[in-house]
C-alpha cells in the first residue's frame, strides 16, 4: 500500500518539476533579444513577446497543480499546436526540443491524475 502511494507521489512531482524545468529552459531562448541592439523599451517589449510561451507553461502549471487532468489536456494542446503551426518550417530537432517535452508532460499529468483518481485510501 505504501509503495503505491510513493509511486503516485513520484509521478506527480516529476510532472511538476519537469514543467518548471521546461519553463526555465524555454525562457533561455528569449535571451537573444539582448543581442539585437534594440532600444531599452523595444528590448523590454521583445523580451515580453519571447517569454509568452514561458508564461503559458507557468499558467498551465498553476491550473494543473491540483487538477492534473487540466495539465494533461493543456500540455497536449500546446504540443499539438506547436507541431501544427511549425510543420514544414523547422527541422525535426525543433520538434524534439519543444513538442516532445510538452507531450511528455501531458502523459505525466494524465498518469498522475489517473493514479490519484484510482488510489486506494
Amino acid at each position: 500500500m505504501k509503495n503505491n502511494n510513493q509511486n503516485v507521489g513520484i509521478i506527480r512531482w516529476t510532472a511538476r518539476i519537469m514543467g518548471i524545468a521546461f519553463a526555465a529552459f524555454i525562457s533561455i531562448f528569449a535571451m537573444d533579444v539582448f543581442s539585437e541592439g534594440y532600444s531599452f523599451w523595444r528590448t523590454i517589449a521583445a523580451l515580453f513577446m519571447h517569454l509568452i510561451p514561458t508564461f503559458l507553461i507557468i499558467l498551465v502549471l498553476i491550473f494543473s497543480w491540483r487538477k492534473e487532468w487540466i495539465g494533461g489536456l493543456a500540455f497536449l494542446f500546446l504540443g499539438t499546436f506547436y507541431v501544427f503551426t511549425n510543420w514544414g518550417k523547422i527541422e525535426w530537432s525543433g520538434f524534439a526540443i519543444v513538442a516532445l517535452p510538452l507531450f511528455t508532460l501531458a502523459i505525466l499529468f494524465f498518469i498522475g491524475w489517473y493514479q490519484r483518481k484510482h488510489q486506494r485510501v
